[in-house]
């Protein structure tokens, strides 16, 4: 039986102003070893007083990831999602992947999440925008290769919710392992695609997996019209997205998939994260993994 590993986004405790320590914590009551948090270049106020469950770059990674140790968690991936299709791709975006690559490798995280904007670039026509990102994940491959690091690009924006195009994406960089699919079951679905046929084109190219479900009442308002959820409201498996996200686990079981399953909902300070988890774990060993424990936990 292929394993695989269950996790969540720290972004689960944004609502409740909880800080990342607060979410090591979580992980460790509810038996959770992997954890993805965004990181920030850095320092703010609400980071540093604990309203935060993200990391900053500034924070030591070795230190961090021996403290993580503590808990039992590891980083399934950290997430520096800047879009990178926009104007400010290269000079903003760029740099700030690379130095999360850099922290990533002394952190002990194998991946760091990438993606496009919500929406067409202002001032850039499609072909340009792609072509600028070609450059970028140029650049931020480059690097990779070096800290041996996987690149994931996430289903969330304008280019990526559209398969052609995020075909040619994930051909940026020829056939190099260090560029792979972050595969968000939530926002395929809401950008109109049908997640199952999405996921099954690129089923070789998935790397890490963010299971959202979707509200009957978000679908009904947004649905084909939007291309990212910036956090799911509805636990896992009681929206109008389980049923494919119980297909898409059919397949990666099926094709040996030994990522890991990052969890993204609201969490309501706890209670919905754990009904999602309750249900994802479920649904994992129907669909014939076992979960992967790391084995200093």
């Amino acid at each position: 039986m292929p394993q695989i590993g269950i996790g969540f986004h720290t972004d689960a405790f944004n609502s409740s102003h909880k800080s990342f320590e607060q979410a090591l914590a979580w992980a460790q009551e509810n038996d959770v070893h992997y954890i993805e948090p965004g990181v920030i270049e850095g320092a703010c106020w609400i980071h540093g007083l604990g309203y935060f469950p993200h990391v900053s770059l500034l924070e030591d990674p070795a230190l961090l990831r021996k403290k993580m140790a503590t808990y039992g968690v590891e980083f399934s991936q950290i997430d520096a999602a800047y879009p990178l299709s926009g104007r400010d791709g290269l000079t903003v975006g760029v740099p700030y992947v690379q130095k999360a690559i850099a922290w990533a490798a002394l952190a002990g995280s194998p991946r760091v999440a990438t993606t496009d904007g919500l929406h067409k670039p202002e001032g850039l026509e499609d072909r340009e925008a792609l072509d600028l990102m070609k450059r970028s994940y140029g650049e931020i491959i480059r690097v990779a290769e070096a800290h041996e690091i996987v690149v994931t690009i996430e289903v969330h924006g304008y280019f990526t919710t559209r398969a052609d195009w995020l075909a040619e994406m994930l051909a940026f960089c020829g056939d190099s392992p260090w560029l792979r699919l972050n595969l968000d079951t939530g926002n395929t679905f809401i950008a109109g695609n049908d997640p199952v046929e999405f996921a099954d084109r690129f089923l070789d190219k998935i790397d890490h997996v963010h299971i959202k479900d979707v509200s009957q009442s978000l679908a009904d308002s947004v649905r084909g019209g939007a291309t990212g959820i910036a956090i799911s409201h509805v636990a896992a498996g009681d929206g109008v997205n389980a049923e494919n996200i119980r297909q898409i686990l059919a397949k990666l079981s099926a094709d040996g998939f030994n990522g890991v399953l990052s969890i993204e909902c609201e969490g309501q300070g706890g209670p919905m994260l754990a009904d999602s988890l309750s249900w994802l774990r479920k649904e994992v060993a129907a669909a014939g993994f076992t979960e992967r424990v790391p084995a200093f936990a």
